[in-house]
């Protein structure tokens, strides 16, 4: 064991984040999202949600203050009725963590799948809420 790391943080994880480099992204996707298609390297942590994993990797991972958004999700695919309420516990999480967030990007559903082929990693999750995909940007400490 370690002193300060989340113990959601796997070791896997955590390699990950630390060969991750300024600019690099990382998708924490929901337990719909086809991460093993999407991602090039897929962690699993499956019994966890997207909040709590976010806010753990938050402890460990700067945002890039140069991106104008750091941190984006997936849109809501026009004509679906849904309002995914999730996005209001991330901003609490990030805005916690993140003391220059401002908001969040978006990225419409397809192009948010070619960004997820491009990122450093996807962990995949047990999260049920609809849309509760993100994309991380990471930046300097």
């Amino acid at each position: 064991m370690l002193k300060g790391i989340p113990s959601i943080i796997s070791p896997e994880l955590l390699k990950i984040l630390m060969e991750m480099g300024h600019g690099d992204t990382i998708v924490i996707a929901d337990g719909n999202f086809p991460s093993n298609t999407c991602g090039q390297r897929v962690v699993r942590l499956d019994g966890h949600n997207v909040p709590e994993i976010l806010e753990a990797i938050l402890k460990l991972f700067p945002l890039d203050t140069y991106s104008e958004k750091p941190v984006s999700l997936m849109s809501v695919v026009p004509g679906d009725d849904v309002v995914p309420t999730v996005w209001d516990t991330y901003e609490t999480i990030i805005k916690n963590n993140f003391d220059k967030f401002t908001s969040f990007g978006f990225i419409e559903r397809f192009a948010f799948y070619e960004k997820a082929k491009e990122a450093y990693a996807v962990i995949a999750t047990s999260e049920k809420a609809l849309y509760a995909n993100v994309i991380l940007t990471k930046g300097v400490c």
